[in-house]
C-alpha cells in the first residue's frame, strides 16, 4: 500500500534487462553511443518534429534548470504558477542555472490567461532598474494533479507569444498527461507553441533520465554547453540512453502511464464510495483528498505508506479530517488498492 509517490516505485523489467543489454563491450561516452542515436530519431519521431534537439539528462531538475536557462538571461523574470514544481521542489536550482527571479502568476495550481498577462504587464515598468519579462513555465500534470487542456496551453502560449516570450513545459508526468487528454505528444507542445519540453521518464517506471526536447535546433549547442558546465553530462551516458530506449520500445512509455492513470482511476472511485472529500479533481495519477484522522491512524498502522498534507498524524480529535496526498504508479496491483480501500 505505498502511494508516497511514482518517485518510488520499481524499475520497470524491460528497463532492466536493456540496461544488462547495454552493459556488453564498449561504447563510446557523453552521448556518442549508438543507442543516443535511436532515441534521438524516435523522440523526433513521436513528437513530430524532425529537426528538435534531443539531450538526456539524470533529474528532472537538471532537465528544467538547464532548459530554462537556456532560454532565458540573468536579468529576466520566469513566470510560473505559485505551485510550479520548479517553484515548490527545486531548492531554488532553477533560479541557480538561469540567473533568474521567478514571477509566481496568482492563482491556483493552473494558471490562467488573464493572469498571465496581468503578471507579464506587470514586469519590464522600471526599465533597467527591474527584471526583464522572460520565459513561460508550465507544469504539466500539475503539482496538484490536474491537467492543462490543450485549449488552455493554446491560450497560455498564445499570451507569451504576443510578447515574444518562449514556453518551457515542465512534463516531469508528461506522458501521464498526454494518455489522459488523448492527444499527440506535438498536439500538446509545439503544435500548442510551446518551445521546450522537459520529457519526463523517472516517474513512469525508469531508473533515473528525462530527456530535454528543443524545438528550436539553435538552442542546442548553448544547452550542449550549460550541461556540460552544470556537470549532468554523463560520461557512461549509454545507461541514460539504454533507459529511455526501453521507455520508447513497443510503446512501453504509453503503457505505464496508462496503468498509472487507471490504478489511480481505481483508487479515487473507492475513495468517492467511501466518503472521503477531495481538495482538487484527480486526473492523471496523483490524488488530493481528506478523511478523518482515526482513518489515517488505521491505514498508518496497517503499513500504508502516504504523505499527509499539511497536518500531523498525532493529534487527538480524531474525527476531524485530514487532507493527504496519494500517487499511484504503473507497478502498484489491484489488491494492494483494494486493501486501502477496505481499511478505509
Amino acid at each position: 500500500m505505498y502511494f508516497a509517490s511514482d518517485n518510488s516505485g520499481p524499475v520497470h523489467p524491460q528497463v532492466m534487462t536493456k540496461l544488462a543489454e547495454a552493459n556488453q563491450g564498449y561504447q563510446m561516452a557523453y552521448g556518442a553511443d549508438t543507442m543516443m542515436n535511436e532515441v534521438r530519431d524516435r523522440i523526433r519521431s513521436i513528437f513530430e518534429a524532425p529537426g528538435a534537439a534531443v539531450y538526456l539528462v539524470a533529474t528532472g531538475t537538471a532537465a528544467n534548470s538547464l532548459a530554462l536557462a537556456t532560454l532565458s538571461n540573468p536579468w529576466e523574470t520566469i513566470f510560473c504558477s505559485p505551485v510550479a514544481h520548479i517553484h515548490e521542489d527545486e531548492c531554488n536550482a532553477p533560479e541557480f542555472y538561469t540567473g533568474a527571479k521567478l514571477t509566481l502568476v496568482p492563482g491556483g495550481d493552473k494558471m490562467t490567461p488573464d493572469a498571465l498577462r496581468g503578471s507579464i504587464l506587470g514586469e519590464e515598468t522600471r526599465g533597467v532598474h527591474g527584471p526583464q519579462r522572460g520565459p513561460v513555465s508550465i507544469t504539466q500534470v500539475t503539482e496538484r494533479g490536474s491537467i492543462y487542456s490543450l485549449e488552455e496551453l493554446q491560450a497560455l502560449c498564445g499570451i507569451a507569444k504576443e510578447y515574444g516570450l518562449p514556453v518551457h513545459m515542465d512534463g516531469a508526468r508528461f506522458t501521464n498527461a498526454l494518455v489522459a487528454l488523448k492527444c499527440s505528444p506535438a498536439d500538446m507542445t509545439w503544435k500548442a507553441g510551446v518551445d521546450a519540453v522537459s520529457f519526463g521518464g523517472t516517474k513512469n517506471g525508469l531508473m533515473g533520465v528525462e530527456a530535454v526536447v528543443f524545438f528550436d535546433e539553435s538552442k542546442a549547442w548553448e544547452f550542449e554547453l550549460r550541461r556540460k558546465r552544470g556537470a549532468h553530462l554523463f560520461s557512461k551516458h549509454r545507461y541514460l540512453s539504454a533507459q529511455m530506449a526501453a521507455y520508447l520500445e513497443d510503446d512501453l512509455w504509453l503503457q505505464s502511464a496508462r496503468q498509472a492513470n487507471a490504478n489511480c482511476a481505481r483508487l479515487a472511485d473507492g475513495l468517492r464510495a467511501k466518503g472521503a472529500e477531495f481538495l482538487h479533481e484527480p486526473q492523471a495519477n496523483m490524488i488530493f483528498a481528506s478523511f478523518p484522522r482515526a482513518k489515517h491512524k488505521q491505514l498508518h498502522e496497517a503499513g500504508a505508506i502516504y504523505h499527509l498534507w499539511g497536518d500531523e498524524l498525532g493529534g487527538e480529535n480524531n474525527d476531524e479530517s485530514l487532507a493527504c496526498r496519494l500517487v499511484c504508479d504503473w507497478s502498484i496491483g489491484s489488491v494492494e488498492i483494494d486493501q486501502f480501500l477496505n481499511l478505509l
